[in-house]
């Protein structure tokens, strides 16, 4: 599968909101308000901070991203993350591919090599239909099903304490008891 080539790591830094994603057991299935924070380190690895409002209750998670092949110009990250989060002694590593992003870095399409997991990431809340129906169809071309698909809800006002973390990594938790 194709990814992008030579990503530009500093320009990718910054807040993405969720759009949608493949509902998947590490994220909570009533997630709103769902960003990913990533910070580039001092040594090239990416902090990772991914946060989700359910029931109105502000979560998230930490973890760090890195080049899969330092050699290679391809968008192939791995993120790995520590469970359970609040005693990091476990770690859990995903596959992070940038299978498009756009010229100006406003709008992103994530995947993996086993198709199980799909995001389609946005500077803005919100996004174009024209664009989401062009990431659709990029991902449905590379053989993804896009039928599960689902919309992350954003809303238009901002969640009480957006960029604090509370409940750091109490998703994790729920998530195994499918809530």
């Amino acid at each position: 599968m194709e990814v992008v080539k030579n990503l530009d790591i500093k320009r990718y830094m910054g807040k993405w909101y969720e759009i949608a994603s493949f509902p998947s057991f590490f994220q909570p299935k009533k997630g709103e308000n769902t960003s990913a924070f990533y910070t580039l380190n001092e040594d090239g690895t990416v902090h990772v901070l991914n946060v989700t409002f359910v029931n109105g209750k502000k979560d998230s998670i930490e973890g760090t991203a890195y080049k899969a092949d330092p050699k290679s110009d391809e968008a192939k990250l791995k993120v790995k993350f520590y469970v359970p989060p609040f005693l990091p002694i476990i770690p859990v590593t995903g596959d992070y591919w940038v299978l498009y992003i756009d010229e100006d870095y406003q709008y992103v399409l994530v995947g993996g090599p086993t198709k199980k997991y799909l995001w389609i990431l946005c500077r803005q809340k919100h996004m174009d239909e024209e664009i989401y129906n062009m990431l659709e169809q990029k991902a449905k071309d590379l053989g993804y099903d896009v039928s599960k698909l689902h919309k992350t809800p954003q809303s238009d006002s901002r969640p009480e304490g957006e960029d604090v973390p509370q409940d750091k990594g109490i998703w994790w938790i729920k998530s195994l008891f499918g809530k």
